[in-house]
């Protein structure tokens, strides 16, 4: 065994203190959907619903012999690093400042404060993840602390990698898995387990997935470079970060572009309710990553084959939740948003009704502005149960003359407007 084995093994002996190993379990409704033994992982069951803890209390323990008492520890996190130290910091009696985005969502900001109680400082500062790692490097670099990274460390790499350990310590005489599907944002959790992987000499083949809209791993690999997004879009806040860590890219350079599954926001929202509504399962956007993965994968690659889907978390703010809705209603198809040329008659209205099928209905009609005096613009969202019910409301629409546009998929008009 290397000294990085050792050392993750050394780590999960330490974690059992503060809680026990997380399930390993075979989930029957994916399995039978995917025609393959699918295990989740559910780091969303640790003390604060992510695997973050793990990172944060291997940094934290590493540190505590070194320094003085009173310094503080400091991290920018849009959420589940920041609950994972903050409450390792309460269990060793530390205090610790962190700075979070402010669109970080309400319901992970209260757990940090929860867990860190007495001990924790919380600040909200810039929009990304970015900005407010900045923030808190220039707060470090004047004295205010030592910076707890969320994932560009060796320390934080071993501890995210003990969830590896775990697994296979669970897997009891079984052959290890197959397959195991890893959540990417920042790398550490990726570039942890890849790492035990390959020391350890098992044939485990590894996927990436990643959001379609912070590509980050995606891009660096493409571009064999790291490579700092431009932009990017935040719904997966617990995977959106614009650029994969120096320590982490370095681990994970060797894979190609095609080992990342690139996960569309909308597509993942489907995948998150479709796990409530069926299996009773919470999940954050990022912690749906790897379920969502197993729409693309070919079917006749994983059949009958050992998958593990490291569920990475599960703390989600539940007013959120129309938003997951709707997105994933748009995704499959069972809504849509149009702009109408409406005539200015009376008995319009009343035509436009007899128009829609017996399970198409009516979610939102308003009014944007009289463009002619005959003739207003209307926005209509419609609902239906099958989506191609669309098809033949547009048939219906032409064959009568109305004049519309469908703006679902224009996000720049559709985010303005809707």
């Amino acid at each position: 065994m290397t000294q990085f084995v050792d050392d993750v093994a050394g780590a999960v002996k330490a974690l059992r203190d503060i809680f026990p190993e997380t399930p390993l379990q075979k989930n029957e409704f994916l399995s039978q959907k995917y025609g393959a033994e699918i295990y989740l992982k559910r780091e969303d069951l640790t003390p604060v619903r992510s695997y973050k803890i793990r990172g944060a209390f291997n940094f934290v323990s590493s540190m505590l012999g070194s320094n003085a008492p009173d310094t503080a520890f400091v991290c920018a996190s849009a959420g589940n690093h920041a609950q994972g130290l903050a409450f390792v910091c309460r269990y060793f009696g530390r205090r610790t400042v962190i700075f979070m985005p402010v669109t970080t969502p309400q319901q992970k900001i209260n757990k940090t404060r929860a867990f860190g109680g007495d001990y924790v400082d919380v600040r909200l500062i810039g929009d990304t993840f970015d900005q407010c790692y900045a923030t808190a490097q220039s707060f470090v670099g004047k004295g205010g602390g030592i910076m707890a990274p969320p994932f560009d460390d060796e320390r934080i790499i071993t501890g995210q990698a003990s969830v590896i350990y775990e697994i296979i310590d669970q897997w009891n005489q079984l052959e290890v898995p197959d397959l195991v599907i890893v959540p990417v944002g920042g790398g550490g959790l990726a570039s942890g387990i890849t790492r035990f992987i390959k020391e350890t000499g098992w044939k485990t083949q590894i996927r990436f997935a990643e959001p379609q809209g912070a590509p980050s791993l995606h891009a660096s690999l493409k571009e064999k470079r790291r490579v700092k997004l431009s932009r990017m879009d935040t719904f997966v806040d617990g995977a959106a970060v614009a650029e994969i860590g120096v320590v982490n890219f370095d681990l994970l350079k060797e894979y190609k572009p095609e080992d990342v599954i690139l996960i569309p926001e909308n597509r993942l929202c489907a995948t998150m309710t479709e796990m409530l509504n069926i299996e009773g399962i919470v999940l954050e956007p990022a912690g749906a990553l790897s379920v969502d993965a197993l729409k693309v994968l070919d079917a006749e690659t994983i059949k009958e084959k050992r998958v593990v889907l490291v569920i990475s978390g599960g703390n989600f703010d539940f007013e959120r939740l129309p938003e997951v809705k709707e997105r994933a209603l748009r995704f499959e198809g069972l809504k849509k948003y149009y702009i109408f040329r409406f005539p200015q008659r009376p008995g319009a209205l009343r035509s436009f009704l007899d128009l829609l099928g017996s399970q198409d209905d009516v979610a939102r009609f308003e009014y944007l502005k009289k463009s002619a005096r005959n003739f207003g613009s209307v926005l209509i969202a419609i609902e239906t149960k099958h989506r191609e019910n669309f098809t033949k409301l547009h048939e219906r629409l032409t064959e009568t003359g109305w004049l519309y546009r469908d703006i679902t998929d224009d996000h720049i008009l559709s985010d303005f407007i809707i």
